[in-house]
């Protein structure tokens, strides 16, 4: 069966290969339409992985006009379009070298000669802006027609040096300062008429005093309603242009084709850009899980963010905390290298997303499954020493042995994992510490963990929700499990799942700091 479905583009982000090889592209063309109508220079901010590339390509074969391509497609079929050829100059990010300032400097300048000569032009500014420049302007002499410029990923040299130290965080400050001059030359007075369009992706928006301050012109569409599935999939696309696939998958996994929908949902699904209620799948995630008929984490797999945990870690940020954040629209717009941001940067990266939106008040939050187990995995075994991961890799079975209430055997492995952690660590030893890791150890083992719920009498410290049961926990630190289980009494916290008719389990845990384990434990049924 599977060798009579069209070839998933799991690893290409070339808009012609896709075309001319007949591989199954989910049609975003509609959004080229929109900027066309909408303006000219445009920016994009979304997490790794996500299309931009692609979306990249296509703009290229669009301002190429290689019409045949875009047979069949939204742009093809409606409107009057003019298709003419624009000259383009194009930058990859990840091809451009920028292990210091000058080689950046020198990449950049090797990316202008390039096209120059695709174009049988020469270059004779000394400068880079001044290349640039002379470039915009040969090229509107030589074809009659204004540039289009294209760049993707351009914010690569900038965040490849972060979490690598102070000469890492100097490199960093150079490349940015180089770009910014660089994307000035856009701006340029004698340039803009000789500008046909302008789109620039990456995965971070710094702030226009940083990076854009020359090219305040730029329509920034990252967090525009109209934009939102503009990238990514959503739940009609995949309904729609993977039946075959999702079929397939329900096959091999022994599910029906609805659960199916709903593990594939819960797994890559859940990403918002806008205050518009529109949701979209991770679009790498979802073509790999088809491709190998396994749902599981690929997303993250394809670059651990060292510097994103290093800066939790360095910061004792409240890591339960970040399973329901409340934040200011602020957020979304500040990023600067001189004070970092953790919330910003889990939200740019996509380790965060919108959940809620009241006025300018957002609830973020993880996306889905995929995210969340792969990210707190990664956490929990950076408090850990690479010599202690055989024994602390028994988390996996946390879940298994709550689900099953089999108590002894999950706290004997709590206490087994606390013990190859404890003496590592410089932390003080209090219930932030002790409810932090039991944290990261249950919910990376699988479970459906909710951290801090907030009730109107007060804060749950942990919920671990089964399909039949859901537990309510307490800690405390130095006192009892009996006062853990009264306050969960006190407060009434089980109150607000009697409706849901599963079996509530309050549990009550104390830490000892000294011991650094869990001293006592105590459960009840209701």
């Amino acid at each position: 069966m599977k060798n009579r479905l069209r070839k998933l583009p799991i690893d290409h982000s070339s808009f012609e290969i896709i075309r001319e090889e007949d591989m199954l592209y989910v049609d975003k063309t509609f959004y080229i339409h929109e900027m066309l109508e909408e303006g000219r220079y445009f920016f994009m901010a979304r997490p790794r992985r996500f299309g931009k590339s692609l979306m990249v390509s296509a703009l290229k074969c669009f301002f190429g006009n290689r019409k045949e391509l875009f047979d069949g497609l939204w742009i093809a079929e409606n409107g009057d379009w003019e298709w003419a050829e624009y000259p383009v100059i194009s930058f990859d990010f990840n091809e451009i070298g920028h292990d210091t300032a000058e080689s950046f400097g020198t990449d950049l300048e090797r990316n202008l000669l390039l096209t120059a000569q695709q174009y049988d032009l020469s270059l004779a500014e000394p400068s880079l802006k001044g290349k640039f420049r002379e470039l915009v302007l040969a090229l509107r002499e030589k074809t009659g027609k204004p540039a289009v410029i294209l760049i993707d990923e351009y914010d690569k040299p900038i965040i490849d040096h972060l979490g690598k130290g102070t000469e890492g965080m100097e490199t960093a400050k150079a490349n940015r300062d180089i770009l910014k001059y660089f994307l000035g030359t856009m701006k340029g007075g004698d340039t803009v008429p000789h500008i046909r369009f302008v789109f620039i992706t990456g995965v971070s928006k710094f702030s226009r005093v940083s990076i854009f301050s020359d090219l305040n012109n730029l329509i920034d569409i990252s967090m525009n309603r109209k934009y939102a599935a503009m990238l990514g999939y959503t739940q009609e696309e995949v309904e729609n242009c993977f039946p075959e696939y999702i079929r397939e998958l329900a096959e091999e996994s022994g599910l029906s084709q609805s659960h199916t929908l709903a593990e594939l949902r819960r797994y890559y699904d859940g990403y918002r850009f806008s205050k518009k209620k529109i949701c979209v799948y991770n679009p790498f995630s979802v073509l790999r899980a088809f491709s190998n008929l396994e749902l599981n984490n690929y997303w993250f797999e394809t670059g651990t963010p060292s510097f994103l945990i290093n800066l939790l870690r360095e910061r004792d940020y409240n890591l339960p905390s970040i399973e329901n954040l409340t934040v200011s629209e602020q957020i979304f717009s500040v990023y600067e290298l001189e004070r970092l941001n953790p919330e910003a940067l889990l939200f740019q990266t996509g380790y965060l997303t919108i959940h809620d939106v009241r006025g300018r008040i957002f609830q973020i939050g993880y996306p889905n499954r995929e995210v969340k187990l792969s990210f707190l995995e990664s956490l929990f075994y950076s408090f850990a020493p690479e010599d202690s991961y055989s024994e602390i890799s028994r988390f996996l079975l946390l879940a298994e042995y709550l689900e099953a209430e089999d108590y002894n055997s999950f706290f004997e492995t709590v206490n087994a994992i606390f013990a190859s952690l404890s003496y590592t660590l410089q932390t003080e030893k209090n219930e932030a510490y002790f409810h932090t890791l039991f944290y990261l150890m249950v919910s990376a083992s699988g479970s459906r963990v909710q951290s801090e719920v907030i009730t109107s009498r007060g804060r749950i410290d942990l919920t671990v929700e089964f399909a039949d049961k859901i537990f309510i926990m307490e800690f405390k630190c130095g006192h009892s499990a009996d006062a853990a289980l009264k306050q969960i009494h006190d407060k009434g916290y089980a109150e607000m799942y009697a409706q849901k008719g599963k079996k509530r389990i309050l549990m009550g845990i104390d830490f000892d700091s000294q011991k650094r384990n869990v001293a006592e434990w105590k459960t009840e049924t209701l």
